[in-house]
C-alpha cells in the first residue's frame, strides 16, 4: 500500500472509533483490553494520534512521552466532548502526515527508511487495531482488513516491534515457530520466528520441520497475533509451548520503556 492509500486506512478506522465510540457507554468494557473501558480507548487513541502528530509537525528527534506529552496532549475533555476530541486529534494527525515532507527525520519507535512512511504505517495499524477493539467492545462483526494491509501489519509486529531488544519473545532451547497465510501466494505469507535468549529472530526461508505451525487467512493471522482474536479460529499443530509464548509475552503496550 502507498502511503495515500494508508491514510485513508487511518482516517477511515479511526471514523469508525468516533463512531463506535458516541454510541457506547464510556464504562462499557472493553473485552480485548483487560482493564480498560470505552473512555480508556477513547483516551489513548485520541493522545495517541495527538502523540504521532507532534512527533512529525516538529520532527522531533525524541519521543516527547518523557519530557512533555502532557502539553502536547493538552487537558482532557468533558465526558461530553471526548469523541469530538478524538475526532479533532484524527483530523491533525491526517492532516500532519499528509503534509510532512518524503525525506523528514523524526524519532521513530524502531528503525526505517523513511520517518514519514513509518509514522504514516504506525498509525495506520494503530488505529486498525483499535477500532477492532471499539467493535468488539459493541458486540460488532469485525470488519473486514484487506489482505496486503493485514501481511503489511503482521511484518511491523514481527520484524519491527519484536525486533527490538525489549521483545519478551525469549526461549533458551531453539524453536520455531512458523507462521502461514493460506490465502497468500508461495513466498509472501510465511513467517519463521525463532525465539532466542535475546528475542525473536524471524526468517522468510522454509524450515521443514518446525515446531509449531500456525496457519489460516491472513487477516484472522494478523488480528490473532495482535492478541484481538482467540488463535482457535486457526489450525494450530505441534508443540504448544510456543503458541504459549506467544500468547504470554508478546504484548506491544503503551507504557512498555521505549529502547531505540
Amino acid at each position: 500500500m502507498n502511503i495515500g492509500d494508508q491514510i485513508n486506512v487511518l482516517r477511515t478506522e479511526g471514523e469508525r472509533i468516533a463512531v463506535a465510540g458516541g454510541e457506547l457507554a464510556l464504562n462499557a468494557i472493553v473485552p480485548t483490553c483487560p482493564g480498560w473501558v470505552v473512555k480508556d480507548l477513547l483516551t489513548h487513541i485520541g493522545t495517541v494520534h495527538r502523540w504521532a502528530a507532534a512527533i512529525v509537525g516538529g520532527a522531533l528527534p525524541h519521543d516527547p512521552r518523557k519530557l512533555d506529552l502532557q502539553r502536547i496532549v493538552g487537558p482532557l475533555p468533558h465526558d461530553d466532548l471526548l469523541v469530538d476530541w478524538v475526532r479533532e486529534g484524527l483530523i491533525r494527525l491526517a492532516a500532519t502526515l499528509e503534509g510532512a515532507p518524503d525525506d523528514l527525520q523524526c524519532w521513530q519507535v524502531f528503525p526505517s527508511q523513511s520517518s514519514r512512511r513509518f509514522w504514516v504505517r504506525r498509525q495506520a495499524h494503530e488505529t486498525t487495531i483499535h477500532r477492532v477493539d471499539a467493535e468488539q467492545a459493541r458486540g460488532d462483526e469485525i470488519s473486514p482488513v484487506g489482505p496486503g494491509f493485514a501481511a503489511d501489519g503482521i511484518d511491523e509486529l514481527l520484524l519491527g516491534f519484536h525486533g527490538r531488544p525489549s521483545s519478551r519473545v525469549r526461549a533458551l532451547r531453539p524453536s520455531v515457530l512458523h507462521i502461514h497465510a493460506t490465502d497468500l501466494p508461495p513466498g509472501r505469507g510465511d513467517w519463521y520466528i525463532h525465539p532466542t535468549d535475546t528475542g525473536p529472530l524471524v526468517t522468510f526461508s522454509e524450515v521443514e520441520t518446525p515446531h509449531c505451525v500456525i496457519e489460516g487467512p491472513v487477516e484472522l493471522l494478523y488480528l490473532a497475533l495482535w492478541n484481538r482474536l482467540p488463535f482457535d479460529d486457526l489450525s494450530v499443530h505441534g508443540d504448544p509451548a510456543l503458541l504459549h509464548l506467544w500468547r504470554n509475552y508478546s504484548a506491544v503496550r503503551w507504557v512498555d520503556p521505549v529502547d531505540v
